[in-house]
C-alpha cells in the first residue's frame, strides 16, 4: 500500500541558472569597462568569500620607508598590497591571470588612486607573480580572511 500523504523530496537548487546570470552580468561589466565583484559560497555551510577581478599594478622604490595608511612603514620586500576598501590586515590571494601565478599578501595601505586599477602590490609580491616587467596585469583577488568591504 502506498502512502499518499508522504511528501515528495524537495527539488535540489540549480546553480546553472545563477551561473548563467553571473556570466551575463560579467560580460556586460566587461563591455562597459567595469569591475565585477562576486560574492559566492563555496559549499553548504561555507563562509562567504569575496573576489574581484581587474588590473593590478605595483609600487616600491619611491615609497620604501614611508608610512602606509595603516601606520606601518612600507617595505617593498614584504608581501603586501594597497586596496581601496579591504580592511587592513586582510590576507588576499592575488593571481596573475596572464600566467596563473599567485601570491598571498596582506593589505596594509590604501590605493591605487588610478580608478582603472583594483590594487597595488609591493615589489616582492609583483616579483612572485611575474609582473615586474609589465608593471600592470589583469588579476583576480580572493580574500582568504578578514572582512569583505
Amino acid at each position: 500500500m502506498q502512502d499518499n500523504n508522504s511528501e515528495a523530496p524537495a527539488p535540489e537548487r540549480s546553480v546553472g541558472g545563477a551561473r548563467a546570470r553571473l556570466l551575463v552580468a560579467g560580460l556586460v561589466a566587461v563591455a562597459l569597462g567595469l569591475v565585477l565583484v562576486v560574492r559566492f559560497a563555496t559549499g553548504p555551510g561555507a563562509p562567504e568569500s569575496w573576489s574581484q577581478e581587474g588590473r593590478v599594478s605595483w609600487y616600491g622604490p619611491g615609497f620604501d620607508g614611508r608610512r602606509t595608511a595603516s601606520g606601518e612603514v612600507f617595505d617593498t620586500n614584504d608581501l603586501t598590497m594597497a586596496h581601496r576598501q579591504l580592511p587592513f590586515g586582510s590576507r588576499v590571494r592575488v593571481t596573475n591571470l596572464q600566467n596563473g601565478r599567485s601570491v598571498i599578501v596582506r593589505v596594509n595601505d590604501r590605493g591605487p588612486y588610478d580608478p582603472r586599477r583594483i590594487g597595488d602590490l609591493s615589489g616582492a609580491a609583483a616579483r612572485k607573480i611575474g609582473m615586474l616587467e609589465s608593471g600592470v596585469v589583469p588579476a583576480r583577488l580572493v580574500v582568504l580572511d578578514g572582512a569583505s568591504p
